[in-house]
């Protein structure tokens, strides 16, 4: 598969916008101002939870993606959900432009920094990727649950 660059404006939702063209759209468990505690249940985190709510199911040249977005945050800085993909390879050019925190429950990724570094990430292990991260995202699939905060305004 050929790598791609995507703009910055969207690369705090990589995971949505490797999908290049097929839309990007969450369902939230719960409202996004909530004053209780969001959770989300072992048999949700065993991939339930894309049983339980309609993830965004995007086929793309044969990758298929789900996403739950479990909570936003009223000021749409703050983000966390469940997402499972399948293969991927983009070039990353411009900055990521959001914090990322990763906790990989199936399969993984490989992230090449532009300086050359790899970093494997698999499954049970977890991974926070810089808002100034650039470089390469290739995978061959991966379920994971994510939390992103973005400094610098809203999560789009």
């Amino acid at each position: 598969m050929p790598s791609t660059p995507i703009p910055s404006s969207i690369l705090h939702r990589l995971f949505l916008t490797l999908l290049l063209l097929g839309g990007a759209y969450s369902v939230t468990i719960q409202a996004a101002n909530a004053v209780h505690p969001v959770k989300i249940s072992k048999a949700q985190i065993a991939g339930g939870i894309f049983e339980d709510y309609e993830p965004v199911v995007i086929d793309h040249d044969g990758n298929i993606t789900h996403d739950v977005e479990v909570f936003l945050s009223s000021n749409k800085q703050f983000d966390a959900g469940m997402y499972r993909s399948g293969k991927v390879r983009a070039e990353i050019n411009e900055p990521y432009g959001v914090n990322e925190y990763m906790h990989f429950l199936e399969g993984g990724v490989t992230l090449t920094s532009s300086d050359g570094t790899v970093t494997e990430i698999k499954a049970g292990d977890s991974v926070v990727i810089s808002a100034e991260w650039t470089g390469v995202w290739d995978t061959e699939g991966y379920t994971k649950i994510y939390v992103i905060y973005s400094p610098d305004g809203p999560i789009e």
